[in-house]
């Protein structure tokens, strides 16, 4: 087995590559006519989703078949024809329901499920088919379905349903029977990824109003014609990126890169814990990397309130790198976010997620570097920006020379410039403490040493600690408190979102705008 150690440090240092064209990985779709290409004027959404993806890099195969619910997928054998194609690796995206409401048993049609997640079946002699068969629960078939998709070491994904043109008092119907219920439920107990499509679609739907979603289902109220079956599809890219798997990413085409990610209230994120197998530990890790190598990077670089955790939305924290690619063309920028929570600017390098970013760094990239809230005590660097330094005693019984959190700013800062980059420093965000009204401030701290060092050194400076302070006062203890997920420090997605906002704020303030041709 591979040392651990080489493949982690491999993970963050090495761009993705792209597999050889016999061994692609693959996404399969499994679906009914709301997925499946189909025919003039009842088109799915996976008719389109290749359109999303690089054929260099992925592969994408539509199984979806009109008519048919969870049962008669399986049955029919269209689900072992997946089965017998999983490459370790591989993507499944299942949505069913539309079709599990039918009757059970039938001359024409019997393809009914039982309604609901549990395991009682029923015993029938299949009036259409003539074979006895016994008929399970949505519940049943789905499950089956997961399972085996992991057996097979590949991801299964679950998709809510697509929304049919069915309208009352200005809102459009939000799924169809219980089956987005169910659907959310069994994501959550076979921990798997959930994209509530129903609610991306809907709100979609709502923004644009009936009147112009109509011609988008030419036939009926259920089957979108090529035009509302290309919005789904990207609504379907919107959730996979926003499930915020990064091995996922590289696979997206210029045009997948400028979809926007969805917000996490419409994914559901499984717990991933630490794996045994590289492919597990790769996925733990959930390591950012350049998109294409052929355009310039946006890195960023700080602590947890830049990028939370494994960037998944543990805990609810999100840090406001996650909102801020949204701002930038993919499609012309790279935004890399390898921050890493728990680390100051001492740490960031001595633990060795700096040298992977600066071995990548290329002439006119962008790097922007926010820390200082672990820049104190056993941990951090000494205060101030002086030259001083100290010799401390590890855990481990070596030693350490310690520099000041400005002598550390200094260095990012000159082998950024040596690699031909522009660095830009940050003020860390503020905490939320408030002094009669106020957020409190300081004027000997991180916040006004980063703003020193970037004076000292001509280096571009965004005061976000103030900006973002700023906004708080103006809002409120009341109001402010949904912007944090814990106590003081880390924001919920919506903080992050503000943040981020404070953070394009400042980058288009910058007297040379480095990064304004990428903006959106």
């Amino acid at each position: 087995m591979r040392n651990f150690t080489v493949w982690v440090w491999m993970s963050f240092c090495a761009p993705a590559t792209i597999a050889n064209a016999s061994n692609l990985p693959t996404i399969h779709i499994a679906g009914d006519s709301t997925a499946a290409n189909g025919s003039d004027n009842a088109r799915g959404w996976g008719r389109h989703l290749a359109e999303f993806f690089d054929a260099q890099r992925v592969a994408v195969k539509n199984h979806a078949r009109g008519g048919r619910s969870s049962r008669t997928f399986i049955t029919e054998g269209h689900w072992q024809g997946i089965i017998d194609q999983l490459q370790p690796g591989d993507v499944v995206l299942i949505q069913f329901g539309h079709n599990d409401g039918g009757k059970i048993n039938d001359p024409r049609r019997a393809r009914g499920s039982l309604r609901g997640l549990g395991d009682e079946t029923e015993e029938i002699d299949n009036q259409q088919t003539g074979q006895h068969e016994v008929v399970h629960s949505f519940g049943w078939y789905m499950r089956k379905m997961i399972s085996e998709t992991e057996a097979k070491g590949a991801f299964p994904v679950l998709l809510s349903l697509t929304v049919r043109n069915i309208w009352n008092d200005g809102h459009v119907e939000r799924g169809s029977g219980r089956y987005g219920e169910w659907t959310g439920e069994l994501a959550k107990s076979e921990n798997v990824p959930l994209i509530d499509l129903t609610a991306l679609i809907a709100d979609e739907y709502e923004r644009r109003g009936q009147e112009q979603v109509g011609p988008l289902f030419p036939r009926d109220h259920t089957h979108t014609g090529d035009e509302g079956a290309l919005l789904n599809a990207r609504l379907v890219v919107e959730g996979l990126k926003g499930l915020r798997e990064e091995q996922w990413n590289h696979w997206l085409s210029a045009t997948g890169r400028n979809v926007a990610r969805a917000a996490p209230r419409y994914v559901s994120f499984p717990k991933v814990n630490r794996g045994t197998t590289e492919a597990a530990e790769q996925r733990f890790l959930n390591t950012t990397q350049r998109a294409d190598d052929t355009l310039p990077t946006l890195w960023l670089i700080g602590d947890s309130t830049v990028r939370t955790g494994r960037g998944r939305g543990e805990g609810g924290q999100f840090g406001w790198g996650d909102p801020l690619q949204g701002y930038f063309d993919q499609s012309r920028i790279n935004v890399v976010n390898r921050a890493m929570g728990g680390t100051g600017a001492r740490t960031f390098r001595t633990g060795g997620f700096w040298q992977p970013v600066l071995e990548q760094i290329q002439p006119g990239d962008v790097v922007i570097m926010q820390f200082g809230h672990n820049d104190n005590g056993k941990r951090g660097a000494m205060r101030g920006t002086g030259d001083e330094t100290e010799e401390r005693t590890l855990d481990d019984g070596s030693k350490e020379t310690v520099e000041t959190f400005g002598a550390y700013l200094c260095k990012f800062v000159a082998e950024i410039r040596d690699k031909q980059a522009t660095p830009i420093v940050c003020s860390l965000i503020p905490r939320k403490i408030w002094n009669v009204g106020k957020i409190q401030r300081t004027d000997d701290g991180h916040a006004a040493w980063a703003r020193q060092v970037a004076s000292e050194q001509d280096v571009m400076f965004i005061d976000l600690h103030e900006r973002v302070a700023s906004k708080y006062d103006e809002m409120g203890p009341e109001a402010v408190d949904a912007m944090f997920a814990d106590q003081r420090v880390h924001t919920s997605y919506e903080g992050a979102v503000l943040n981020a906002s404070c953070v394009m704020e400042g980058l288009k303030d910058l007297p040379d705008q480095p990064l304004r041709e990428y903006m959106r």
